[in-house]
């Protein structure tokens, strides 16, 4: 009986957090949204940050054009284009997901660029001393 009763309270307490497939692709796409923007704005800010650095801001566009390539073909590694229905409702969400994680992990890779490097770092290349 006590077991019925925890049971019962645990699936309570789940389907009262559920959402529907579309609530979940719509914060999926808002949250891609938002970080896209974040995304954006920390590029504008390295573009001003080293805008003396002409060698630099060419090099930066050209690897982010490139980046932008490359995150559509990791989305294509992960999520083959295949046929109408074979992956399922939930598809179109998980390759939001997917390309979410990727532009946050390029965000971390660019803050490289505006938190600067440790004085003494012989390797910082084009990253500025702090």
């Amino acid at each position: 009986m006590r077991v019925s009763l925890i049971l019962a309270f645990l699936v309570l307490s789940i389907l009262s957090y559920a959402q529907t497939q579309s609530e979940i692709s719509k914060q999926a796409d808002k949250d891609f949204r938002e970080v896209d923007q974040k995304l954006n704005d920390v590029y504008r800010q390295i573009l001003y940050q080293y805008k003396s650095d002409t060698a630099f801001i060419q090099n930066l566009k050209s690897s982010q054009r490139i980046w932008i390539q490359f995150r559509g073909a990791e989305l294509k590694v992960k999520f083959p284009d295949r046929e109408t229905g074979v992956h399922g409702s939930i598809h179109p969400t998980c390759k939001t997901l997917y390309v979410t994680e990727l532009t946050k992990e390029r965000i971390d890779r660019l803050r490289t660029w505006i938190e600067g490097s440790e004085e003494g770092d012989i390797c910082a290349g084009s990253v500025m001393r702090k």
